[in-house]
């Protein structure tokens, strides 16, 4: 990490030197104006920007909150602790990057002064723009999707364990150095890093992603990779036998945890790679809803226009 990214961050700020001063804790009005401890967005970001950086607040305990926002904890240096409420005592260390969703209510217990860890502060909005290349997979997408909604679904956050991987390091230190430039000309750019740094987390999921909260939770990824990677033939009594669970317990725990059954999720990733090849291919739609695995072309063309407004056809014309 460059020095002079490192020696910014490393600066007190006020808030440190009010709680150093007066051996005092978090400031709640700061973060939040509600009873319940939820930190709102709006104290936290410039009007008209999707997404900020703030160091994390040392030598305090952090009490347990929320935040309406999807969380991204980036950790530099040393070393930080979190526990989930109703979940896992997390400790990050060097390299670790921490997704938390706008359900994960958790604590933080207090840093030193050589721990180093930045949140980055990211709008829902950020997601509702034009579909990038982490919609694909499924851990990743599916984790955004459930923290977008109302509903409480399987995961309140994901760990992904990132020192050494070159790429992901490099993107951290280009989105921190391009937030401490305060240009309004920036945001472009900021965006576009998020983006390059969410598609390289999911590139490398299957190396770095830890999602530690249950065995439930960790049964529904086990499903949903089985799913993306056997999209075409897969089936509920192939997975089962895989995981080591009867089909009408599997059938159940799905259905709880991402608010689909087995049938949907495995049409949810068709329909998926269909978009996909639509885009970025020149492959007819015939040839399409042979490679995704289906047989029967008109209920294809249904499904399809179900999900997304507009015949295959269409769909290629807009988005080609």
């Amino acid at each position: 990490m460059n020095k002079e990214i490192l020696d910014r961050l490393y600066a007190l700020t006020s808030e440190e030197k009010i709680i150093i001063a007066g051996d005092s804790g978090i400031t709640k009005e700061i973060y939040s104006s509600e009873d319940e401890f939820v930190i709102d967005s709006a104290k936290l970001l410039e009007q008209g920007k999707l997404i900020a950086m703030r160091p994390h607040t040392r030598f305090a305990h952090f009490p347990i909150h929320r935040h309406n926002y999807i969380e991204m904890l980036i950790m530099l240096n040393g070393s930080l602790t979190t526990k989930i409420i109703d979940g896992d005592t997390i400790e990050l260390k060097e390299g670790d990057i921490l997704l938390l969703n706008r359900h994960a209510r958790h604590e933080i217990l207090p840093c030193g002064k050589d721990d180093l860890a930045v949140n980055i502060i990211i709008l829902p909005e950020f997601f509702s723009r034009n579909s990038v290349a982490y919609d694909r997979e499924n851990i990743l997408r599916d984790f955004i999707i459930a923290s977008l909604s109302d509903k409480k679904r399987y995961s309140d956050f994901l760990l992904y364990h990132a020192k050494g991987l070159l790429t992901v390091e490099n993107l951290v230190e280009n989105l921190l150095w391009t937030f401490m430039q305060k240009r309004n000309n920036m945001n472009l750019i900021i965006q576009s890093s998020m983006d390059l740094l969410l598609m390289n987390l999911a590139a490398f999921s299957s190396e770095t992603l830890k999602d530690m909260r249950n065995k439930a939770q960790n049964i529904t990824i086990s499903a949903l990779e089985y799913i993306d990677m056997n999209y075409v033939s897969g089936t509920l009594d192939e997975l089962a036998a895989i995981i080591g669970y009867n089909t009408a317990y599997l059938s159940r725990l799905l259905k709880n945890n991402t608010g689909k059954n087995f049938k949907q999720l495995l049409q949810q990733r068709k329909l998926q790679q269909a978009a996909y090849y639509l885009e970025n291919t020149i492959l007819t739609t015939e040839r399409i809803i042979e490679k995704i695995g289906y047989g029967n072309s008109a209920y294809f063309y249904k499904i399809f226009t179900e999900k997304y407004g507009c015949s295959p056809k269409e769909y290629r014309k807009k988005y080609k």
